[in-house]
């Protein structure tokens, strides 16, 4: 099985080599497009602005990949982000793969902004990457932009008000939290993700 991880040049992608590493996976990380055309599954990560991860995936030429990319695709934290058509996050047009706006995460007292730190998920329908999940699992984020809640929400966490954690559309998902960094739910997320069939 080939896994590429897409490389734009934002965030911490060693932690993410290291957990598919840890389940076995030959993956490599790279902003080739002919690379990222031929994998089996592709991971999208990033932390940062929207706008300029989406000037990096435009400039590699990894962006029409992604547009077109028929087998698994994950997103994670800003890459979830980055499956919706548009962010408020420097006005930026996103990949287009699932309908909706990223807007910025209501800012109160009681939940300042940005969101950092573990929060537990609640699974609003089913999905192959939640299987095996313990009930109400804690995942790790960190993110002051949040996804819209749709039909593609599968599983929601709560800071201040629920937003969507995770989001699945056909073969494309996304995780608004790093399940490289979650423990043994994260690496639970990825396995399944993992096992997705081609």
């Amino acid at each position: 099985m080939s896994v590429a991880v897409v490389k734009i040049g934002v965030g911490n992608t060693a932690s993410v080599m290291f957990a598919l590493e840890r389940l076995g996976a030959a993956a490599v990380l790279t902003d080739d497009p002919a690379r990222v055309a031929e994998a089996e599954r592709v991971i999208l990560p990033g932390v940062g602005a929207a706008a300029h991860a989406m000037k990096r995936l435009n400039e590699s030429g990894v962006e029409d990949v992604l547009r077109n990319f028929s087998r698994p695709l994950l997103g994670i934290c800003l890459g979830q982000q980055l499956l919706f058509e548009t962010s408020d996050e420097g006005d930026a047009e996103g990949l287009g793969r699932i309908p909706g706006r990223v807007t910025r995460f209501p800012v109160s007292p009681e939940a300042p902004v940005p969101h950092m730190g573990w929060s537990k998920i609640e699974t609003t329908r089913e999905s192959a990457l939640l299987e095996g999940l313990v009930e109400t699992p804690y995942a790790y984020f960190v993110h002051s932009f949040i996804c819209p809640a749709s039909d593609a929400t599968i599983a929601t966490a709560r800071y201040g008000a629920p937003f969507p954690a995770m989001v699945a559309s056909g073969n494309v998902f996304g995780c608004q939290f790093h399940p490289e960094r979650s423990g043994a739910a994260g690496a639970t997320i990825l396995r399944n993700f993992l096992s997705l069939p081609c």
